[in-house]
């Protein structure tokens, strides 16, 4: 998996680079409170795929409208992509519904990729809900990118039951709360440090919101390591506004995925645009092919 990294890699607009397929469903996992693990063979869309894209998927053949999915993993030797979801509405119910051997059609990778920076070898991955896949496919890019010597930590929140079994840590992580010791044991074995955040009373997770946790982790840090921490969130708006806000108040650099309901998905639309900040003034992107990963400061200034 080859990372979008600032100043090597230019990423190119979305014509040319979105591909229509017929998507086998190779398996379809179901986790409480209604998520889903859906994998799909869909080797165009792995091939190209990069953290931070997404798939727009049919979900049943009487409901013409597509529905955005994040992407949380991708295999291009082996051709297909993983999406983590839950079941909000009468889409998403059909596609549960859904078995392996059926087809679906999808159209992707969408949007523009999370870009890292070398000198910000310290990546903060942070997960809310349904924005956990997109830190998990920063995460295993990571893990096989050579260019730095990258030191991620995974956080992540949920107030559902986390779609995985968590565990105690055995990778020790200073600056964390006492007790704070449960993990992704996927992340483990990637020898990834992973914290979690809940207010449900989990064991081993932060009582609170998972950006508070960020912030207890970051204030432990001294400035020549905070110098080389950079934030990645997804998640919902308030998270991605908390951490936006964070990030600012601590001299950090951060980076959003945003949520937003989306029609087309490929910026013909413009259904799905935000207001962003750029050098030349205000300006309405869209989330489907401007974004949906854009630079915190410019979606959220501290003074919004």
């Amino acid at each position: 998996m080859k990372l979008a990294t600032s100043g090597s890699v230019h990423v190119k607009p979305q014509r040319g680079t979105i591909f229509l397929e017929n998507a086998e469903i190779l398996e379809q996992q179901q986790f409480p409170g209604e998520q889903y693990l859906l994998r799909l063979k869909a080797p165009e869309c792995a091939a190209r795929a990069l953290p931070g894209s997404f798939i727009h998927l049919t979900c049943d053949a009487a409901l013409p409208m597509r529905r955005p999915m994040s992407i949380m993993r991708a295999s291009r030797h082996e051709g297909w992509v993983e999406c983590l979801y839950k079941v909000v509405g009468g889409g998403s119910r059909l596609l549960a519904q859904r078995q392996r051997g059926d087809w679906v059609s999808s159209l992707g990778p969408i949007g523009q990729p999370f870009m890292l920076h070398l000198e910000r070898p310290r990546p903060l991955l942070i997960g809310g809900g349904v924005g956990i896949p997109p830190m998990i496919f920063l995460a295993d890019a990571l893990r096989h990118d050579r260019r730095a010597k990258w030191q991620p930590l995974v956080l992540m929140g949920s107030e559902i039951p986390f779609p995985f079994t968590t565990r105690p840590s055995t990778i020790l992580l200073p600056g964390m709360p006492d007790g704070v010791i449960g993990c992704m044991p996927l992340m483990e074995d990637w020898d990834i440090p992973s914290r979690l955040a809940s207010q449900q009373g989990y064991p081993g997770c932060y009582d609170g919101y998972v950006t508070e946790l960020a912030h207890h982790w970051l204030k432990s840090l001294g400035k020549l390591t905070l110098d080389e921490v950079e934030i990645f969130a997804c998640g919902p708006t308030p998270m991605l506004k908390a951490a936006a806000h964070l990030a600012q108040k601590l001299g950090v650099p951060s980076q959003l995925s945003l949520e937003e309901f989306m029609a087309c998905a490929v910026g013909g639309c413009a259904g799905c645009t935000v207001e962003v900040r750029t050098p030349e003034g205000p300006a309405m992107k869209r989330v489907c092919v401007d974004g949906p990963v854009f630079e915190g400061a410019s979606v959220f200034p501290l003074s919004s």
